[in-house]
């Protein structure tokens, strides 16, 4: 089964466009306001449209209130949320949308992942618990639960030299990624997110 990929923290319409052509299978989209790769309602909605067919558009938040995230969902065309935060399941659930839950995988991994059980998926990133993500930096892969239900999605410090390698040590349904495809913070790389997508696919035939 191919890998599937997600471009996260996509803040311009020419880096969107060429996520899509590359064939991305999701965008995320960034709504924590201390987050350097944030986009407010009008920007997300102008992006979100220009997003075709078969490419999901998924809204972060972190530790935000439900009327913040209500309000979004009414303005911005969204078909997943993603939680970077400590919210419990019952929030995350409670709007009655498919929902990605971000597990730090600096705290207790183990135990996390034993909640969520109404998760899509869950995203397994390199930060400390109550940290944003976007942080650069791998975690050892060997931590992460062998019993896990949910489907799998490895962030953290992927770029397009070591994805391949995650991907064939790791095997997860998606991977993640923000400043590894970057120039400079909200600003994607052409070069660097042609080069991701193609050593993924150079794995999933290994």
């Amino acid at each position: 089964m191919a890998t599937r990929v997600k471009f996260c923290g996509i803040t311009r319409e020419q880096d969107l466009c060429y996520a899509a052509d590359l064939g991305v299978h999701a965008i995320g989209f960034v709504f924590c306001p201390e987050s350097p790769r944030v986009v407010d309602v009008q920007q997300a909605h102008a992006l979100s449209r220009l997003c075709p067919p078969f490419i999901s558009r998924v809204g972060l938040f972190m530790n935000q209130d439900a009327s913040t995230i209500q309000k979004v969902m009414q303005q911005v065309e969204l078909d997943m949320l993603q939680f970077h935060g400590q919210e419990e399941e019952r929030f995350c659930a409670s709007f009655n949308m498919p929902y990605i839950k971000s597990v730090a995988m600096g705290g207790d991994a183990a135990a996390i992942t034993q909640h969520y059980q109404t998760a899509t998926a869950l995203l397994l990133d390199s930060n400390e618990l109550g940290q944003a993500g976007g942080s650069g930096k791998l975690f050892d892969w060997d931590k992460i639960p062998q019993d896990m239900e949910q489907l799998v999605i490895l962030a953290g410090g992927l770029n397009p030299a070591n994805v391949a390698e995650a991907v064939i040590n790791v095997r997860p349904y998606a991977v993640d990624v923000s400043s590894g495809i970057e120039s400079s913070k909200g600003i994607k790389d052409q070069q660097k997110m042609k080069k991701f997508i193609q050593a993924v696919r150079v794995a999933d035939e290994c």
